[in-house]
């Protein structure tokens, strides 16, 4: 079967035969996509396995599913980027992180650079927080993912570095950089973490900092992207040259 034509949903309610959905996506699945019985979905465990399933019932607060076959998922990347991304104006981060998700991040992480026109209060960022993780849900529900990406808590450029690793391959795409990415990074480790600038880039002394830390500077061409466009840009390089396109 051609498993892309059907709907897809993540539960962590999978049995040998059977399996159970509930909250919001009881809603999708009843009002929206006015499923019935009978009707078939792709449910995926977010732990890199595919549930080919027929619906069975949808009444009250759950559905529940008829297991069919089950299968690795595909459309996971081997390797698993973070991406760090200095916080935009507006609501640029909500299609960053659509985007990075279809594009293969395991986990987005906003920081605050020195550059940073938007700093949302700890107030503001409550709010943000949940949508942006819906978001990454209902991207990877739409692409295929095998696993739901994160959207971590907002940190300061200043404690980016207690939360990576030296094990990890460090790319820090900056628009001062002439050197590309096939250049500056000659083989890639299993994690992967990338840092994009918001609509200022980054100051000197922050690109001199995560180099210090062993990350790699990094250019994407010779013209100037828009932030929003930049992570896609990059992800899609980097997916391409480790051969997860």
């Amino acid at each position: 079967m051609e498993r892309w034509r059907y709907p897809r949903f993540f539960t962590e309610n999978i049995a040998e035969d059977t399996a159970v959905i509930t909250g919001e996506d009881v809603r999708h699945i009843t009002s929206v996509l006015r499923m019935r019985a009978g009707d078939i979905a792709v449910l995926c465990d977010g732990r890199g396995t595919d549930f080919l399933a027929e619906l069975i019932s949808s009444e009250g607060s759950c559905c529940e599913f008829r297991i069919l076959e089950k299968s690795a998922n595909l459309a996971e990347p081997n390797i698993r980027v973070r991406l760090f991304q200095a916080m935009p104006k507006s609501d640029k981060m909500d299609f960053i992180v659509q985007k990075a998700v279809e594009c293969g991040v395991c986990e987005v992480i906003p920081i605050i650079t020195k550059r940073c026109v938007s700093r949302p209060d700890e107030k503001a960022l409550a709010k943000k927080l949940p949508r942006w993780r819906k978001i990454a849900y209902e991207a990877a529900k739409q692409c295929g993912r095998g696993l739901i990406p994160t959207v971590g808590e907002t940190v300061e450029f200043s404690k980016m570095k207690t939360l990576i690793s030296s094990e990890n391959t460090g790319i820090m795409f900056y628009e001062c950089s002439e050197t590309p990415l096939k250049d500056a990074v000659t083989e890639f480790k299993k994690n992967v973490d990338i840092v994009i600038g918001s609509e200022g880039g980054f100051e000197p002394s922050e690109a001199e900092e995560l180099q210090k830390l062993g990350f790699a500077c990094v250019s994407l061409g010779k013209r100037i992207l828009r932030c929003e466009t930049a992570p896609v840009a990059a992800l899609s390089i980097l997916m391409n040259v480790t051969g997860n396109m």
